[in-house]
């Protein structure tokens, strides 16, 4: 069997569960578990999650899928309904909308009676800045005494756009933030996403949204999840499956772009972007063979990369970690010129998933 494969640490994931709780003491907890748990796999991770105070999503099919599995915690679609027909299903599963334009308001109005009944909260978006979602500063109010006024519980919430920087934006953000907060009182606030957490642990509130950071990925360019005390929850590894001599001036891989400068060893290990791991690389990369690094050579084929063995042990049936605890995936994507967000969600559906052992 081709071993490429995902082991999930459901230990790691409630460790950094807790690094969340020890960090935000006063506030509760929604844990953000959309596109299938940051592509760590929604059943296992819902299992190691189950203590948190609550659960967020981006759609209604995944805050379904939740429900269907026996989880009772509320849960907060992020994006609010695309349409009033799903609000029928909003009430039936018991989900809490978030709400960013005015149609979202309306289509709420018009179930108020039975979402209310339910004890639902309502998220209101603020567009602080990151002109994404969120009614401005200078309408948002007057969408939150309507919603009061109508007897809904309001919860308002905004996204930092630089929360892991130091950027002017924050503080604009933040101004207008609490601007609202203080014209709105009494109202529940939220406004903390992983970065933010460990950044601003004044504006906490009543609730933070830890994502990344219960994946053990670091939501910062300068500090890895080793420095925040997270642990990483997914291993990512794979097997060499040959081993080739090759003589200086030859060729490794598709387009030859890999050319030995001496004598080498070469290990085929059986992955590739096909299942999931970046194709292509900006800086030198590398993969962990018992904890120590060896670097990928040539391009990476669609079911096989090359690294270079020439000093290491290594054999056919050698379990090499693409990605985990010795290789940080945030490493994996500063040499890939991308985020270990992005690596951890595209991983396909290929390598076989599995608990650690």
């Amino acid at each position: 069997m081709r071993q490429a494969t995902v082991y999930i640490d459901s230990s790691a994931l409630q460790y950094n569960l807790n690094r969340v709780k020890q960090l935000a003491p006063h506030s509760k907890i929604v844990s953000m578990v959309k596109a299938n748990a940051y592509g760590h796999g929604i059943k296992d991770c819902l299992a190691a999650l189950d203590r948190t105070d609550a659960f967020g999503v981006a759609c209604l099919e995944e805050a379904i899928e939740i429900r269907q599995l026996g989880y009772t915690q509320p849960i907060t679609l992020i994006e609010g309904v695309f349409s009033e027909d799903e609000m029928t299903h909003v009430i039936q599963y018991q989900l809490e909308c978030m709400v960013h334009h005015a149609q979202q308001v309306e289509w709420l109005i018009a179930h108020k009676n039975a979402y209310n009944a339910l004890g639902l909260k309502v998220w209101v978006k603020l567009n602080s800045g990151m002109n994404r979602l969120g009614f401005k500063i200078t309408e948002i109010i007057a969408v939150i005494q309507r919603l009061k006024a109508e007897g809904f519980s309001c919860v308002l919430a905004m996204h930092f756009a630089n929360a892991d920087a130091d950027h002017p934006l924050n503080e604009q953000q933040i101004d207008q933030f609490l601007q609202v907060k203080q014209a709105c009182e009494p109202i529940m606030a939220s406004c903390c996403n992983s970065a933010a957490i460990f950044k601003y642990p004044e504006l906490h509130f009543d609730f933070v949204r830890p994502g990344i950071m219960l994946y053990g990925a670091t939501p910062f360019a300068d500090k890895n999840v080793h420095t925040l005390d997270l642990k990483p929850v997914m291993t990512f590894s794979a097997e060499i499956i040959a081993l080739n001599h090759i003589q200086q001036g030859e060729h490794v891989g598709y387009g030859s772009s890999f050319t030995a400068t001496k004598n080498m060893k070469i290990a085929i290990v059986s992955v590739g972007y096909g299942d999931g791991y970046p194709r292509a690389y900006l800086k030198p990369n590398f993969v962990a063979i018992n904890q120590k690094l060896v670097p990928v050579v040539g391009r990476v084929s669609m079911d096989m990369l090359a690294i270079d063995v020439t000093d290491i042990e290594a054999e056919i049936g050698t379990r090499v970690e693409l990605w985990g605890k010795h290789r940080l995936v945030d490493d994996v994507a500063d040499a890939n010129g991308t985020i270990g967000y992005e690596l951890l969600c595209r991983l396909t559906q290929r390598p076989s998933r599995r608990k650690n052992p």
